[in-house]
């Protein structure tokens, strides 16, 4: 197995090339996941749809998406190389969407997760992401809930420090005096997550 850090990690624009790497990961990591045709029918969605993926050496190795729509941005999506879990590509992934979306005019993102997957949990908690709900047998594959969460106030100074800080420590940096990172991935974005 290769150790590689986050910070070797390239966020790049999914685009249709990526795709058959895109649905590999995603037939590892969801139980239903989504077909070929519905991911080119939402990168066509170029006005209201964000999708990244993570590269490392070339290699595919995660994806994240989001639905932006009236000042809210939607995480859709967030899958990661099972032989990449737990190296930082989940957490790359989201401060790409969180940029993206403070860009384009975001001030509060939200997501569901199933309520099972706690290192996804903790792994939002950590974006300021607080739980704000259940949607009850969500996943109807396996009848399991989703916990609604949601980040309030991204674009704010705040927040960006918050992203700042979890970029400097994926980077190894030592945190800058004073700085927090706070607490401490269809909707079935925790899913495929890592922490």
């Amino acid at each position: 197995m290769i150790h590689m850090a986050a910070t070797d990690v390239r966020i790049v624009p999914m685009q249709r090339e990526h795709l058959g790497d895109v649905h590999r990961i995603d037939e590892q990591v969801y139980p239903k996941p989504w077909s070929l045709s519905l991911f080119r029918q939402e990168l066509a969605l170029t006005e209201s749809r964000v999708y990244v993926v993570a590269q490392v050496d070339g290699q595919l190795v995660g994806h994240a998406g989001m639905m932006l729509a009236a000042g809210e941005g939607h995480i859709t999506t967030v899958a990661v190389d099972p032989s990449w879990q737990g190296r930082g590509v989940a957490s790359r992934l989201l401060l790409e969407l969180h940029r993206r979306a403070i860009e384009r005019g975001v001030t509060a993102m939200t997501l569901e997760v199933r309520v099972s997957n706690q290192r996804a949990i903790d792994l939002y908690r950590r974006f300021g992401y607080a739980p704000a709900g259940i949607r009850r047998n969500y996943y109807s594959e396996e009848g399991e809930d989703a916990l609604i969460m949601w980040a309030h106030d991204v674009h704010q100074p705040a927040h960006a420090e918050r992203l700042a800080a979890i970029e400097r420590e994926l980077d190894g940096a030592a945190p800058q005096r004073g700085a927090s990172d706070g607490d401490a991935r269809r909707a079935d974005a925790g899913e495929g997550d890592d922490a």
